[in-house]
């Protein structure tokens, strides 16, 4: 990517542009076919660690499954998980970047739906009122993109391929502003706890405090989706999550739902100001295969893949 020189002769301006677009296009098929293959160093470490503290048999040897299943993955190149999720983005924007954002989000679709095809990927999304399978992956509003604005030259696009399994356990709640930090916590608890098996545990647990309904929502996916463990940097913040995990694996859910001492991998929380009469709450669970990988983008630079 580079950032453009306002002044520059249009023609090379566009040239820069269209190679710029072409490797988002490209990028963005490596990122879905490889984030489905290979699970961030981070939630490897988290599993092994619960797999070392797990006491209860069953639960150690529901761990080791998925330990196993991720070396199988990377010995014979195949997916986590069959279920290739939802592509959802997020996508950092840097000030000193020029770009067109409609060209931008059309080569990060075009990538998705290569990716599903040329690999090929089961494709999961569907008309959400008829359920026709458009078979690419890619659908109306789909992916699902979220943009921030950050200072520097750079692109950031990372993925998230979210699996309906933790997707369906989503919640938003808006609590009344009495309620107060216990009534938030014990309304997460009740999340996690009536969610049981069904997102797939041990999971990432994303949490959403403030602003809007939506907004709300949106910061708890953002929160999900974070590295494991990843502190908040607010130490009020940070408190709460510790407090949480703790909270959280004390309730004896285990891998899968059947039993044992790690039911979360990690609590994530993500806060804005809200309303002086509110008290937004959205719970956003990510599955045991946490599957993300991005790609940056510099000036005059090949994109850089990472997780």
């Amino acid at each position: 990517m580079t950032v453009v020189d306002y002044a520059a002769d249009y023609k090379s301006v566009w040239e820069v542009d269209n190679k710029f677009y072409k490797s988002v296009e490209e990028s963005c098929k490596t990122l879905y076919i490889e984030s489905l293959k290979d699970l961030p160093p981070d939630v490897r470490t988290a599993l092994e660690r619960a797999h070392s503290k797990e006491e209860l048999a069953s639960g150690k040897e529901i761990l080791a499954t998925l330990i196993k299943t991720v070396s199988t993955a990377d010995n014979q190149k195949l997916l986590i998980c069959q279920d290739t999720g939802i592509p959802v983005y997020f996508v950092k924007v840097g000030n000193q970047v020029r770009f067109d954002g409609v060209r931008l989000e059309k080569a990060i679709r075009r990538g998705t739906e290569r990716a599903t095809l040329e690999h090929p990927l089961r494709s999961s999304i569907v008309n959400t009122l008829t359920r026709k399978n458009h078979g690419t992956s890619t659908g109306n509003q789909v992916p699902i993109i979220h943009y921030e604005f950050i200072e520097g030259d750079k692109i950031e696009i990372l993925i998230v391929p979210k699996g309906s399994g933790s997707e369906n356990m989503s919640y938003l709640k808006m609590l009344t502003p009495a309620a107060g930090i216990e009534g938030i916590k014990k309304y997460i608890l009740e999340c996690v706890f009536e969610s049981g098996a069904n997102p797939c545990p041990p999971t990432i647990v994303g949490i959403g405090l403030g602003g809007t309904a939506d907004k709300c929502a949106a910061l708890a996916k953002k929160a999900a989706a974070r590295e494991v463990g990843s502190p908040n940097p607010d130490p009020d913040v940070r408190k709460l999550e510790e407090e949480l995990y703790i909270l959280i694996n004390k309730l004896g859910l285990g891998a899968q739902g059947l039993g044992g001492s790690t039911t979360a991998l990690a609590v994530h929380i993500e806060v804005a100001d809200t309303h002086m009469t509110c008290n937004p709450v959205a719970v956003n669970m990510m599955c045991w295969p946490a599957r993300r990988m991005r790609a940056t983008f510099k000036q005059q630079e090949e994109p850089e893949i990472s997780y």
